[in-house]
């Protein structure tokens, strides 16, 4: 039978399209136009929008697993209704197709930043930024429908990096930015850094051990962004940043920096969400995921050389440095 991925063309759809592929699984991927990760692969491309209910149900029709990758990524502080559009009312539609195809399992991929950071519970109704809370409101859906008719299982990945990053992705550019050496300074605080392949394997090994309902946190190594900074400057051959601003200093500078990206028509790297995002401390992980799917994570530095290599095989950074 045929497993689904929305969201297949993102980062985290991308690899893991390629592990389903490699265990021999029939992959039917959906995207809503971007088909660059999936070219030359032997999969069942179909361009869908998660609003496209009709389309949706249909594309499910013989799915045994489903993998709701699809999201809406945005470091907007205040407001963003495509968030809501496409993170809450999508699973709901993702979930709503589910059931009435017979589908046998839904993975939903959450976000570490929907839980609270003081505990394991999540974002209150109406807290956090526009990202964070729309990815809690879409989980509370998932775990209602799992108490229900639906076998559904949820992965939260912390902050992922690797290849397979065509967009690139919000880290995917700051690495790119190291290696044009454009990045003087780190700002205080970490994350837990988790490979894109890791987290692939873990959501696969969800679907087949996962417990109905259960949250399994993808977790990675947590290291400082100055450290995650110096590494990849090694392997880059760039000077390593030289000092962290402090987090206060750095909120100050977020509206100016948004404002200036907006300016040039790129869309903003260095807001509140994104230094609001940097932990200073490393929170305390739910080890559920280790202790029942055997989730662990490769080296940070082997996977910023892995990434770096990606990006030299497409030109993006130059195979002269080192």
């Amino acid at each position: 039978m045929t497993v689904v991925v929305t969201g297949a063309s993102g980062h985290v759809g991308a690899a893991l399209v390629r592990a389903l592929i490699e265990r021999g699984e029939a992959v039917r991927a959906l995207v809503r136009s971007d088909t660059r990760a999936l070219q030359g692969l032997d999969v069942d491309v179909r361009k869908l929008d998660v609003g496209d209910v009709d389309g949706i149900r249909e594309a499910f029709h013989g799915a045994r697993v489903v993998y709701h990758a699809a999201a809406r990524i945005t470091l907007e502080a205040v407001a963003d209704p495509e968030a809501e559009r496409v993170n809450v009312a999508g699973t709901r539609n993702i979930i709503d197709a589910c059931k009435r195809q017979g589908v046998e399992r839904l993975v939903h991929f959450s976000t570490i930043h929907a839980i609270d950071p003081n505990g394991h519970e999540l974002l209150a109704e109406g807290g956090g930024l526009p990202y964070e809370r729309s990815k809690a409101s879409a989980e509370r859906d998932v775990v209602l429908a799992a108490q229900g008719d639906l076998d559904a299982v949820i992965v939260s990945p912390c902050a992922v990096v690797g290849p397979y990053d065509h967009k690139p992705s919000y880290i995917g550019r700051v690495l790119l930015m190291i290696a044009k050496g454009l990045v003087p300074a780190t700002v205080a605080g970490g994350q837990s850094w988790v490979d894109v392949r890791d987290v692939a394997r873990g959501a696969i090994t969800a679907a087949e051990k996962g417990k109905r309902g259960s949250r399994y946190v993808l977790y990675g190594k947590w290291r400082p962004m100055r450290e995650l900074a110096t590494i990849a400057s090694g392997i880059v051959g760039r000077s390593p940043p030289r000092f962290d601003i402090p987090t206060v200093w750095a909120q100050r500078f977020a509206p100016l920096a948004e404002r200036a990206s907006r300016l040039i028509g790129q869309e903003p790297l260095f807001t509140k969400a994104s230094f609001d995002a940097l932990e200073l401390t490393p929170r305390q992980i739910d080890p559920r995921a280790r202790d029942e799917l055997g989730h662990d994570t490769r080296p940070l530095e082997e996977t910023l050389r892995d990434t770096y290599e990606w990006f030299r095989e497409r030109g993006l950074v130059s195979r002269g440095r080192r």
